[in-house]
């Protein structure tokens, strides 16, 4: 499905959220606070723009993806990128590998949660961080009721035109409907070898920041 929709993968998302893409994308850099020789894991990292985003912090982030027709995109857009193959559930990587690990809007699509969860802290330094993107549960309910419609109901009609792949994005709006809020994915998270589990909200909670830390053996 994601190698489907890779060419246009960017522009569409920017479309799709009304440019609030790249601000999401600052926020996690900052929420991430990298440093100058700290390692960092990217997982699905897709196109790389993440992974580049990141970059920006000085440290060495390495990107990660199932989607090989989304890291051939992402190498011609970014042939600077590192950008490697690699299962979310079983990861190219020793243990305790990095200093840092994140994942934007791509936690949804591990088919299961908890084991990717706990593949991120097993490469993941104990004390190390992660910080997890992804799309959540607006606070306000009228302003959630708007926008369920639009993900159910625009969402797919925009997707038509400006996608390579429409049908994708009616998965993409089912899958956020259906995900757990802001609490359910921290407790996720608390069983699934990192502590210190805190949120933040953006754009009202349409987008969430889960930030923590790897539990110490």
């Amino acid at each position: 499905m994601f190698d489907g929709v890779a060419e246009r993968y960017d522009r569409t998302n920017t479309i799709l959220s009304f440019g609030r893409d790249r601000s999401w994308r600052t926020h996690t850099r900052q929420a991430l606070d990298l440093s100058a020789g700290e390692l960092c894991l990217d997982l699905a990292a897709g196109t790389g723009v993440s992974t580049e985003e990141l970059a920006r912090s000085g440290a060495t982030v390495i990107g990660a993806d199932l989607s090989l027709g989304m890291l051939r995109a992402g190498r011609r857009r970014r042939p600077d990128v590192p950008l490697l193959a690699g299962d979310a559930l079983a990861l190219p990587f020793a243990d305790a590998t990095f200093d840092a690990v994140t994942i934007s809007f791509g936690l949804r699509n591990i088919v299961d949660t908890a084991g990717g969860l706990r593949e991120l802290a097993r490469v993941t330094r104990p004390g190390g961080r992660i910080v997890v993107c992804e799309f959540s549960h607006p606070t306000f309910a009228p302003f959630r009721t708007v926008y369920l419609s639009y993900l159910m109901r625009a969402l797919p009609s925009v997707a038509r035109r400006v996608s390579s792949n429409p049908d994708a994005y009616v998965y993409l709006a089912e899958s956020i409907r259906a995900w757990p809020d802001q609490a359910g994915l921290a407790a996720l998270m608390a069983s699934s070898g990192w502590t210190s589990v805190g949120w933040r909200n953006l754009t009202g909670g349409i987008v969430s920041l889960h930030r923590a830390t790897r539990a110490e053996d």
